[in-house]
């Protein structure tokens, strides 16, 4: 959508664009990055910025826009992504609350799946948390941050009294990692897996496989920092 919309305002002059934060169908993005490459410079930016937004579907919006050195590839900069996921659990919540928070109907307990959250944090071996992953594959991966706690970020009238956040830090992802992540603690929090289990599947050459995936309405990409 956002490759027709720069072809309509370009009116059909050549570009390209590159996109850091490409995430899974049903996961949110609440801030993510696109570089623009042109042969022409653009003149005011604010104002294509404007045209930009005005022309994008309704839920697309640009935040701002800024010229980069040609040398910049937004792929391959450094960076740090932050990822929120969003969870209740106990009843079934309000519909509105599909698109972007997961209800497990299923009682938790939050204090293990805090405990079981810092876990992740540092150096790790996380082949057991990447989707069908290869032999060839680069699985020793850090984790800056990874914490269970109190929602304090997002609010309607129709959530829940109480909700929760995974909130995720770190240089890079591998597919489904995160969910896999989420996935691993809310089994802890029913009582299906144990902190053991947990740190057992991130020694190094673990070949414990996580089955189950949370689903992708819950994630939210938070935040993208480039160095």
């Amino acid at each position: 959508m956002v490759d027709r919309t720069l072809n309509f305002i370009l009116e059909g002059k050549p570009f390209k664009s590159l996109s850091s934060g490409r995430t899974d169908a049903m996961v949110s993005a609440e801030n993510a990055a696109i570089e623009l490459f042109i042969d022409e410079p653009i003149e005011d930016l604010e104002a294509f910025l404007e045209l930009f937004n005005n022309n994008l579907p309704q839920d697309i919006r640009a935040l701002n826009i800024k010229e980069v050195d040609k040398t910049f590839n937004i792929i391959n900069h450094p960076k740090v992504k932050e990822y929120i996921y969003l969870f209740t659990f106990g009843e079934k919540c309000h519909p509105f609350c599909a698109p972007i928070m997961t209800t497990i109907l299923d009682d938790l307990d939050i204090e293990l799946m805090k405990l079981g959250a810092k876990l992740f944090e540092g150096e790790h071996f996380i082949k057991s948390y990447c989707y069908k992953p290869t032999d060839n594959g680069i699985y020793t991966r850090e984790i800056l941050t990874c914490e269970v706690i109190d929602n304090n970020l997002y609010s309607a009238n129709f959530f829940p009294n109480k909700s929760y956040l995974l909130r995720v830090k770190g240089k890079g992802f591998m597919r489904n990692q995160i969910r896999l992540m989420m996935g691993a603690l809310i089994d802890l929090g029913k009582g299906k897996l144990t902190l053991d289990d947990i740190k057992t599947s991130l020694l190094p050459n673990s070949e414990i496989k996580m089955e189950y995936i949370a689903p992708a309405s819950g994630l939210i990409l938070k935040k993208i920092e480039f160095d």
